[in-house]
């Protein structure tokens, strides 16, 4: 595996147990200071900002531990991903009812299946108290939001609602060592989407690795070390991930994947395949259901395609799948049936922290938060947070550090989970786990903790199960996630107007939106398919410059996610399509209807994610700013937005 690592001067493999996280085939990926950092990367030397020891951590790190602790739980193995049953269910209950011709209900009541004295049951939201005056429960896995597209693609004649980083952009000029600045757009960062018949095949595909064994002691300690904030006299995790530091900054080996991967074979004649068209045209012979032609599209699609080849064939072998079963009439495989295995809650943890790892966008969207988090509860003695999509709660550990470093001491700490239910008889079962584990970060960091858990419709919430007290600070949080509601052509009441007018009479300290920027929701199927192969090309676009080909954890991404989410565009119409994401213009519009004002952003704050982007990252993941929001993108695509919101009080038109 050393070879596999030579770029990386934070890596070493000499002696020491070795964490879940350090044995990814990362291509070029987190160079720190390297004089010879090559041309598409951005060298830290000379230009990093140096601030709190607490800022200059690795902003994985924290989440990373917290998926490590995870994969240590015996049963994990057993358990599907919390986030696509939830949406499995969405889509399935749905469905149901309109085969039966009854109109789906706006409320779930489940029963009560906890025979413990501590639990408390309110409606549909469980509240489970722990020792030490400390309540929990658990979350689920955050809907791992997608990107757009890469460079060549960006002129989509359908994408005029969107705003793509600008190639002059405002961002300061990237770490190069030569100084120079050169433009993500520029075109070495060209994809060929022709591709060749002899360069699909890829050999020598690796075995997944098996989750982190709970005999193994080594762990808790190592990743101790490496994911807790440390002082500035002490090494930074990013310099010791596998619990050593690195000898001279460089590792002995060889580069694999990447750019060279790329390069076409000379010594074969080579049929010459434009898989983007393809994919094109057999879209549009679906959508007037010619079968002949289609099948006989799809036909070449599937030889020129593979799960394991580069990007683009891996984006092709998904869209042709999806249109395929389209084309079969098959209208509900996106969660209920796809990967029918049963793919364990573990592998996809796996997998996810690899995209934690390559990818800076979670990273930053939980940075930026905490940040403002911590702003606001500078002087608090209760903190309460509201999290519309919890899930697995990977944004918190971190935050619960942050915390207990206050000056003053820590505030008490209420976080209120809020989730889709899960199948059965348990629909909170997931979330009161994510509660659980947090409390356990919160007796590690002696920070009071209670946790109340919402199983149900958003929508049909009610302001009284949040449990707000008036003499605490409350914070809305919900990143990436309010996609996953009905849109407004679902039902003559927009849910997601609905959830928002709930926040709004919150009346948050500050409401924090993270938002996934698609077009991809639109109702003519040729459309909706053409904005999809654009915002889906990007993320297999980045996991082709930054993760090796044979990563095992990279392929599971993308078939349990990223296909996941593919077939759901493409297979599925009507309330069993759950993924219906709109651009941060039209959220922007949405949340000032429902009583808001946009914050402003810091500058201090987007100058320092910039420089972790620039610094730690492949040079193509840009951050820029458009009024109040900060967009996060690759090769030039907006692909994320956060922004910050404060309602406006006694407003009489609104």
């Amino acid at each position: 595996m050393d070879t596999l690592f030579q770029d990386f001067p934070r890596f070493n493999f000499d002696n020491g147990s070795e964490p879940m996280y350090t044995n990814h085939n990362l291509v070029n990926g987190f160079k720190e200071g390297s004089p010879e950092s090559p041309d598409g990367y951005a060298s830290s030397s000379g230009s990093c900002v140096q601030g709190h020891p607490l800022d200059n951590i690795p902003f994985a790190n924290e989440m990373l531990k917290y998926i490590n602790e995870m994969l240590m739980e015996e049963d994990l193995q057993e358990k599907s991903c919390m986030l696509q049953d939830c949406l499995a269910l969405q889509a399935a209950e749905k469905s149901f009812y309109e085969v039966l011709g009854h109109q789906y209900p706006l409320s779930l009541h489940p029963i009560s299946p906890f025979p413990d004295d501590n639990l408390t049951q309110t409606s549909n939201s469980y509240n489970i108290t722990g020792t030490n005056s400390v309540k929990s429960s658990t979350g689920m896995f955050g809907s791992l939001e997608r990107t757009s597209l890469s460079e060549p693609f960006t002129e989509s004649p359908h994408s005029g609602d969107k705003v793509l980083l600008p190639p002059q952009s405002s961002l300061s000029s990237p770490c190069v060592p030569d100084g120079r600045y050169k433009s993500p757009l520029s075109s070495k960062g060209r994809k060929n989407y022709q591709r060749e018949d002899g360069d699909y095949l890829e050999e020598g595909r690796i075995s997944k690795q098996s989750a982190t064994s709970l005999e193994d002691s080594e762990h808790s300690d190592i990743f101790d070390k490496v994911l807790l904030c440390k002082g500035e006299n002490e090494v930074s995790p990013k310099f010791s991930l596998n619990g050593n530091s690195p000898k001279n900054g460089q590792l002995k080996g060889s580069i694999t994947g990447g750019t060279g991967s790329r390069r076409k074979k000379s010594n074969k004649r080579s049929e010459v395949v434009d898989l983007w068209s393809l994919l094109t045209h057999c879209a549009q012979s679906v959508a007037i259901n010619d079968q002949r032609t289609a099948n006989e599209l799809l036909k070449q699609i599937s030889q020129h395609s593979s799960d394991s080849g580069d990007g683009t064939q891996r984006l092709a072998h998904y869209f042709g799948n999806a249109l395929k079963t389209r084309l079969a009439g098959k209208g509900a495989p996106s969660y209920l049936h796809l990967g029918s295995n049963k793919t364990s809650a573990a592998d996809v943890l796996k997998a996810y922290g690899v995209y934690v790892l390559a990818c800076p966008f979670k990273k930053m969207s939980n940075f930026c938060a905490n940040k403002k988090i911590m702003e606001i509860a500078e002087m608090a003695a209760t903190l309460h947070i509201v999290d519309f999509g919890i899930c697995y709660g990977f944004q918190w550990p971190c935050l619960i550090q942050r915390l207990s470093a206050r000056a003053g001491g820590p505030p008490k700490l209420r976080i209120t989970g809020v989730e889709f239910p899960q199948p059965g008889f348990r629909p909170a079962e997931r979330v009161e786990e994510t509660g659980r584990r947090l409390k356990r970060y919160c007796e590690r960091f002696n920070v009071p903790f209670e946790y109340n858990v919402i199983a149900k419709k958003w929508e049909t919430i009610q302001l009284e199960e949040l449990k707000i007290n008036y003499d605490e600070v409350v914070v809305v949080n919900c990143m990436h996630r309010l996609k996953n509601l009905p849109d407004d052509t679902m039902a003559p009441t927009s849910a997601r107007d609905t959830v928002l007018k709930l926040i709004k009479s919150i009346n948050p300290a500050i409401f924090i939106h993270g938002v996934a920027n698609g077009t991809y929701n639109a109702p003519f199927f040729v459309t909706r398919f053409r904005e999809a192969l654009f915002h889906f090309s990007a993320q297999f676009d980045i996991f082709e410059a930054n993760v090796c080909r044979e990563d095992a954890e990279r392929m599971m991404y993308e078939k349990e996610v990223l296909g996941r989410d593919v077939m759901n565009v493409v297979a599925c119409e009507g309330s069993e399509r759950v993924e219906r994401p709109e651009t941060y213009k039209q959220w922007q519009a949405r949340t000032l209807r429902a009583g808001f004002k946009q914050a402003p952003l810091e500058q201090e704050l987007m100058k320092k994610v910039r420089n972790m982007v620039q610094c730690n990252y492949h040079r193509d993941f840009a951050v820029d700013v458009d009024g109040r929001w900060m967009l996060q993108g690759w090769k030039g695509r907006v692909i994320y937005a956060l922004s910050f919101w404060k309602p406006v009080k006694n407003d009489p038109y609104l």
